[in-house]
């Protein structure tokens, strides 16, 4: 695969915050933009060299982006996989289509897990109402999830019985979905990989992830495990990503169980929120990493220069009348590093941007955090 190099123009489908950064990495590394985003008010815009405004799936804008782009990528998973494909006849594309539409399917995504002999929690796979009529009890205590369009604790229910298992599968449409069985869950984390062929391949450090109501709160680095564990989830990122022959950045969540074992959780085809530290902790951030990847270059190096945790900031840390918070604690904290996203409208649940802080040790750079956070 011959290399892409600037002033080259990138295109990418999606123009929200991992746009954003993944413009900023792009325009850095002497590339030129275009984000196709249906918001005239996408955050990636500002930054982006063109801004094509209509839907994902409009035949003449993607037309235009795969005509004026050398190669395209993705900021989320639910963009049409199908237009990826068509994309792929006019232009380079990563991740591929098909990869994209095997992490939009829980169902799919697990199958392919399993594929390349990693364990995921015992699920049960609910495509019609008459699958959710068997004996669920080797999956109770479970978490009912909709195969599609789920994230962020969207499109999930916990169920104890099975009676509730049926009544949250109707209240969900009858859709797909799948039954997981509750783990004993010790801690989570996430290894984020850049693969761009089967001899290029790198994995930046693994981190720890505390969610709070579904969304990510904080991401603790290095993850508090042992080395060998942390080994273990670096090569099983690596294992998937082969398995898949995927091109790009891929993010790979598991959970941690009480013996130390380790089950992937899922996938994601893409930058990563539990990535975002490397923006300010590693040598390479994982955007210029998906800059690198669909140009065909090198990854770089993922050495990890501090202890880092990264804290989100979801809307409710702004005032009823729109008033930012209190900036000034994170201006007087020179080891803090605040990224926001440009989003005009805050509300409860939204990602509006994270801060990162970087310490002699994870103690000390998670005490900060939590400090500074709960003076914003």
């Amino acid at each position: 695969m011959a290399a892409i190099l600037p002033p080259a123009m990138l295109g990418i489908l999606g123009g929200g915050q991992l746009g954003r950064m993944f413009v900023v990495a792009a325009k850095t590394m002497g590339y030129r933009v275009t984000v196709l985003d249906p918001d005239e008010n996408a955050p990636a815009a500002a930054f982006a060299d063109r801004h094509i405004q209509a839907s994902y799936n409009d035949p003449s804008a993607l037309r235009e982006l795969a005509d004026s782009c050398a190669a395209v990528t993705t900021e989320f998973e639910n963009v049409n996989a199908g237009a990826m494909r068509e994309l792929a006849k006019r232009t380079r594309v990563s991740p591929s289509g098909d990869c994209v539409a095997i992490a939009q399917d829980r169902i799919a995504e697990k199958s392919w897990i399993a594929k390349a002999g990693l364990a995921t929690a015992p699920y049960l796979a609910i495509e019609s109402v008459e699958d959710i009529q068997v004996d669920l009890t080797p999956y109770l205590p479970g978490i009912l999830k909709t195969a599609r369009l789920g994230y962020d604790g969207k499109g999930q229910v916990r169920v104890g019985t099975q009676d509730e298992a049926r009544a949250a599968y109707a209240d969900l449409g009858g859709q797909a979905c799948v039954l997981e069985k509750m783990l004993d869950l010790k801690l989570e984390v996430s290894a984020i990989v850049t693969r761009v062929s089967p001899a290029q391949s790198a994995v930046f450090p693994l981190a720890e992830n505390i969610h709070k109501n579904g969304i990510l709160d904080e991401s603790i680095v290095p993850a508090r495990v042992a080395p060998q564990l942390a080994e273990q989830a670096r090569k099983m990122a690596q294992r998937l990503a082969e398995e898949l022959d995927y091109v790009g950045v891929l993010a790979v969540e598991f959970f941690v169980l009480g013996d130390d074992s380790l089950v992937v959780n899922e996938i994601a085809p893409r930058p990563h929120n539990s990535g975002h530290y490397t923006l300010t902790a590693c040598l390479t951030d994982q955007f210029q990493q998906q800059v690198r990847a669909m140009c065909g270059l090198l990854p770089g190096r993922t050495d990890l220069l501090s202890p880092v945790v990264m804290v989100n900031l979801l809307g409710e840390a702004w005032k009823e009348d729109g008033r930012e918070p209190h900036w000034d604690v994170l201006a007087e904290a020179p080891n803090a590093q605040l990224h926001l996203y440009g989003k005009k409208q805050p509300r409860p649940g939204r990602k509006m941007g994270h801060f990162s802080v970087m310490a002699a040790s994870v103690d000390e750079a998670l005490e900060q955090a939590r400090a500074l956070k709960d003076t914003l």
